[in-house]
């Protein structure tokens, strides 16, 4: 059971209904995660924003959903792992390609050293060192989709803290953690 409220999208008021609505009109459903964060219609507007800019840079769809799974799994997200294992079948990664993911790499050599990255963002908190700052460029990545990777890695920290604090019920097809041998 969440331990935050998850409004519902069809007794909200005000903002939260207008983005709620905006929401279920482009997606097609409202997932729950999004119904915790209109608890707060400013955080819910600074998350879309910064989804946004993820959804139109330089970083390919199939490659954002790679470092969302391969985050979640390093950081523990149930929820997380979940909804992006179904959004990256659905970007066109196949079971094979998210295990890679959830193991910290990718089936594809430049979309590896991006996952490997993002999770060496998170696990030194930021202080990667220049070796692997010149893995990611030596892939491929120049310093528009570095800084986007750095977005990337910000913003499925944020889902992550807010899918674990939170519990809120997973409502994609359930993905269960690896857990450390």
């Amino acid at each position: 059971m969440a331990r935050i409220n998850v409004v519902n999208p069809q007794t909200a008021a005000g903002e939260a209904k207008t983005l709620l609505d905006a929401i279920q009109a482009k997606l097609g459903i409202t997932p729950n995660f999004l119904r915790v964060l209109a608890n707060s219609p400013d955080a819910l507007t600074a998350f879309l924003g910064l989804h946004h800019i993820a959804e139109h840079g330089v970083l390919d769809l199939a490659t954002r959903e790679r470092i969302a799974v391969a985050l979640a799994q390093q950081n523990a997200c149930e929820y997380c792992l979940s909804a992006h294992s179904a959004i990256g079948r659905k970007a066109g990664l196949t079971g094979e390609e998210i295990a890679a993911n959830r193991a910290g790499g990718s089936q594809d050599a430049k979309a590896a050293a991006a996952v490997r990255f993002a999770r060496a963002l998170v696990e030194h908190k930021g202080e990667v060192t220049h070796a692997e700052l010149d893995a990611v460029r030596t892939a491929g990545y120049g310093d528009a989709a570095v800084v986007e990777i750095i977005v990337h890695v910000g913003m499925n920290l944020l889902t992550n803290i807010l899918g674990k604090a939170s519990r809120v019920e997973i409502d994609f097809p359930k993905v269960d953690l690896q857990r450390a041998a």
